[in-house]
């Protein structure tokens, strides 16, 4: 899908738009499969009282929006990894067909092999995102993957077993992702070393390297990608819209590779050398998150980032 130009753009400016990778159907099923996941909470809620019988034609974000201004759960029960601390075996997260099908998509899967090579692992550190506008953010909300997202690197979200892989992150658009919503800004160019980062509310880029000056918005609309090295610094504007911005996180690195979070599970999604090693059922990828799960629940915690906030840059 991705001609030797569009090869060489990324190469240059350390991202790329392209737009058309879900066609409408892909877009519906994962639409779809999340509707139903947000009837069963909204029924478990109303079973509990929290919430009233829904009035006809109530739909995904009306029960969402519901969701969020009274502070119930959505979130994690919505995505498509475990939490970084605090994992029990019934911490709730979503693996279905469509998102399996989704994140095994050909047309992404032609454009990472056309960057990476052919031999491609799904990466554990995915997520969805689903912003809300930022009139309704509450003043203690402090999720990376709910509000905009800080400045940071890939790279610096990974631990450092995987410094030396080859990887690229796929964001992908499942509702138009403009301006006014709080689209993706990168700063382009070919960066070649991490910058120092800290753990504040979220994990970003220190104040002192800040790219500020170089940032420039990447709207995409509903099925298309922003596509960018992990090196490239971004992060995402304010939501400033009167409606609710969706995406994933989707990354692969090259099979063999330490994937920069290995006690969560990888899945070979593409081998060229190989293909009986692909995983082609969603169940089996469930299972695997699953028994994850219930390992890190019995185990001693294992952070997923390197970031504290003692160095000076960090005060």
């Amino acid at each position: 899908m991705l001609s030797q130009g569009d090869v060489d753009l990324f190469r240059k400016q350390g991202y790329l738009v392209v737009e058309g990778l879900l066609d409408e159907d892909a877009l519906t099923n994962v639409r779809t499969e999340y509707s139903g996941l947000m009837d069963d909470l909204y029924g478990a809620w109303q079973k509990d009282g929290k919430v009233p019988q829904p009035h006809e034609g109530m739909g995904f974000w009306d029960k969402l929006d519901r969701a969020y201004r009274g502070g119930f759960e959505w979130y994690q029960p919505f995505d498509i990894s475990l939490p970084h601390s605090g994992i029990s075996d019934d911490t709730p997260m979503h693996f279905g067909p469509a998102v399996f099908d989704m994140a095994t998509n050909a047309n992404i899967l032609d454009c990472v092999e056309a960057l990476i090579g052919p031999e491609i692992s799904s990466n554990p550190i995915q997520h969805v995102r689903i912003k809300p506008p930022q009139r309704a953010v509450a003043a203690s909300e402090n999720r990376a993957h709910v509000i905009a997202t800080d400045w940071h690197q890939d790279q610096g979200v990974t631990l450092e077993e995987a410094d030396e892989t080859t990887f690229v992150t796929v964001w992908l658009a499942i509702t138009d992702a403009t301006i006014e919503n709080g689209c993706l800004q990168v700063a382009p160019g070919a960066y070649q070393e991490m910058l120092p980062h800290c753990s504040r509310s979220q994990v970003g880029i220190a104040e002192p390297f800040l790219p500020r000056d170089e940032a420039t918005p990447v709207p995409v609309k509903a099925g298309g990608a922003v596509i960018f090295h992990p090196l490239t610094p971004h992060g995402s504007l304010t939501n400033n819209s009167d409606h609710y911005r969706w995406s994933f996180d989707l990354r692969y690195h090259v099979t063999g590779q330490p994937s920069g979070r290995s006690h969560f599970p990888e899945f070979v999604a593409r081998s060229r050398s190989n293909p009986g090693s692909e995983l082609r059922d969603w169940r089996l990828w469930k299972k695997l998150w699953e028994d994850t799960r219930h390992h890190l629940a019995h185990a001693e915690h294992i952070p997923q980032h390197r970031w504290g906030n003692d160095a000076p840059y960090c005060a």
